[in-house]
């Protein structure tokens, strides 16, 4: 039997509103032909357009199909094809034609091609979002004249001459190593024990191309995908052949020798990059026995116990596995571990964020290439070693039989328990059917990092230990939370001494005021007239004091005036004699302040002047100025005092000088 050339095909997917997604129509397909009905693709709608997608402008998606082939020939074997689909929406508004079943406000929809080539997607997913985007910018979904050129691209790139290397472009190891280190092995070697492996990421194509990076580490396997749609499908275990002969300077030669690629997806395991929900039944069947997909679907992530033995959350950067089985399998041994490391260092002090998909050296280390040939030398050596395992349980007591340059069981350095679980799947025995009992001979059965543990060993392992505890994350935010809580204890120590004060405040005016009432309601001493203002505040007092003190003035101001005019009297009537008394008193008259009253009245020599004038018993010192007596004024307001209330006997006034 053989299989059918495949010619790559077109489709628009559309999201109608009331019925979901669903094809609009194919190109590259004959007239009469259907391949949604001749090859049962009624999923290919979920599939190109997957969950969240209309959260993003552009999303792209990856994903598996079966090729029946043409219903109606013979010799026709199913085989895998592989689509890749790139979303786009735009306002409905900005349509130059509007169907009428348009009712909503953004229109979304997928350009889908298949071909049956995945070696070439990472070139074929620019070169698709180009196409989609002029397709979208036309604003009229009716001409697909583009796209319709965009297939017969298509068709002759696929009988053009290709070149045998696989094109890795866009598909980065380095972020496969950055992302999870040393883990990276944990997920090769669980893809070597045909386990149940489940990707979840809220990124489709993250989560696509991830594992187009996965199992890009088992040289070849991107090209032999033909059996990974279905689990049904087996052809290639019945086609292989077992190698005779081995060209060591060919390096596809010496692949094929040594059994690569290892045959990970055949009878009972599927291969889907993106798996929507409608193929929950495919992969929860009983002949299903292990796969890889991905999910951006989080019921999946709910019901993880369920659908997978390891898990990979792309949204949290975590492996994690779930079938307590695998634990002590994919536990890494120290050569494992210090082989891992190295590449992990080699990777993290080249990275450039701004360029992820080359080192910031330039150089080869830490380089795509780089990382691969690594891989595929660890590979190499652990079938090579896996050979010589089995000679070694054959010939232990014969030391002719062992190789002179090598000292006990290199398979050790794999870890034998890695070892005994890879022998219980099947593409370790389709392997082991299909190569040379002696491949130890032509390769090297040697770990690349092989050795017992070291301080350097002990060293590394406890400084990646340390860095997998993010420490300088946590003090950073440990030391965020603490600065917040002493900002709010700080602002509560504020605020609480701050309504102390209030209320030593509230205390202290309280008193003052119970003070004053009881200096108010005291008696009054003899010869004192009460105060009819007791209650009166400080601000009272004041306002008093000034008012008392401008009455002063007033008659100082009259007194001064009548002394004028007798002054001017005498001046008619002795003029050019003697000075008269009022006119000496004038000349020797100064105020005096701050002596017990605002201002000191002038004495004059005739006594008639207001500061020589006796007060009468029951008078205040001021005379008729101020009739009653007032309380002290603040000391802020010493500079201009009251006149004394205390009455004044007469022998104790004493006439100024």
């Amino acid at each position: 039997m053989a299989a059918t050339p495949f010619t790559p095909l077109v489709c628009v997917i559309d999201f109608h509103h009331q019925r979901g997604p669903e094809i609009e129509h194919w190109i590259g397909a004959s007239p009469e032909s259907d391949p949604t009905a001749e090859n049962d693709w009624h999923l290919l709608p979920y599939m190109a357009l997957p969950d969240g997608a209309h959260q993003s402008e552009e999303e792209f998606s990856y994903f598996s199909l079966v090729h029946k082939g043409n219903p109606g020939g013979k010799d026709v074997v199913p085989t895998s094809v592989f689509g890749i689909s790139c979303m786009h929406q735009i306002d409905s508004a900005e349509l130059l034609f509007r169907p009428e079943d348009v009712t909503r406000s953004a229109v979304q929809k997928a350009v889908v091609a298949i071909t049956d080539k995945p070696q070439g997607f990472s070139a074929l997913r620019e070169r698709l979002s180009v196409v989609t985007r002029a397709w979208f910018a036309q604003r009229d979904f009716r001409s697909v004249e583009i796209l319709q050129r965009f297939q017969e691209s298509l068709v002759l790139d696929g009988k053009s001459h290709e070149d045998e290397r696989d094109q890795f472009f866009g598909l980065s190891l380095r972020e496969l190593l950055h992302t999870f280190k040393w883990q990276t092995l944990v997920l090769l070697k669980c893809l070597l024990l045909q386990q149940k492996i489940l990707f979840f990421g809220s990124n489709c194509e993250r989560l696509c191309q991830l594992q187009f990076s996965l199992i890009s580490l088992i040289p070849g396997l991107v090209r032999n995908l033909d059996d990974c749609a279905d689990p049904q499908m087996d052809r290639y275990a019945q086609t292989v052949t077992k190698p005779d002969s081995v060209r060591t300077s060919d390096r596809q030669s010496l692949l094929a020798y040594v059994g690569l690629p290892l045959q990970l997806f055949g009878k009972g395991s599927i291969f889907g990059p993106y798996t929507p929900l409608q193929q929950l039944d495919m992969i929860t069947d009983a002949e299903t026995k292990s796969y890889v997909v991905g999910s951006t679907n989080s019921l999946l992530l709910q019901q993880k116990d369920r659908y997978c033995d390891l898990l990979v959350n792309l949204d949290e950067d975590s492996v994690t596995i779930l079938n307590p089985t695998l634990k002590s399998a994919l536990s890494l041994s120290v050569a494992d571990r210090r082989w891992v490391d190295f590449l992990t260092q080699a990777v993290v002090s080249t990275w450039d964020p701004s360029d992820p998909s080359r080192p910031n050296t330039h150089g080869y280390a830490g380089s795509e290439e780089f990382i691969r040939l690594q891989f595929e030398e660890y590979l190499i050596a652990l079938l090579s070693s896996t050979k010589y395992h089995q000679h070694l349980s054959k010939t232990h007591p014969d030391p002719k039989a062992l190789l002179a340059d090598i000292d006990g069981d290199p398979a050790s350095d794999f870890s034998i328990t890695f070892l005994e679980k890879w022998q219980q799947s099947e593409n370790y025995t389709l392997w082991n059917r299909t190569t040379d009992s002696h491949l130890f001979d032509i390769v090297e059965p040697r770990h690349p990092c092989a050795g017992g543990l070291t301080i350097e060993d002990v060293q590394r392992r406890l400084a990646a230990q340390v860095s997998e505890l993010h420490l300088d994350e946590r003090f950073n935010q440990t030391r965020d939370v603490v600065g917040k809580r002493l900002a709010d204890g700080r602002e509560q120590v504020t605020s609480a001494f701050n309504k102390v004060w209030a209320d030593i405040e509230v205390m202290r005016e309280a008193q003052r005021v119970r003070a004053e009432e009881a200096r108010a309601n005291a008696p009054v001493t003899t010869g004192e007239k009460k105060d009819g203002t007791a209650t009166a505040t400080a601000r009272e007092n004041v306002a008093a004091a000034g008012q008392r003190a401008g009455a002063y003035l007033s008659s100082w101001g009259s007194w001064a005036a009548e002394k004028k005019k007798g002054w001017s009297a005498a001046k008619g009537t002795g003029e050019g004699g003697a000075k008269s008394a009022n006119a000496i008193a004038h000349e020797n008259w100064k105020p005096r302040i701050g002596q017990g009253s605002v201002l000191d009245k002038p004495s004059t020599a005739d006594g008639n002047g207001p500061g020589n004038a006796r007060p009468e018993k029951g008078r205040t010192r001021a005379g008729s100025v101020l009739e009653k007596a007032t309380p002290a004024v603040a000391p802020a307001e010493k500079m201009i005092e009251p006149p004394r209330t205390t009455p004044v006997a007469e022998d104790a006034v004493k006439d100024e000088p």
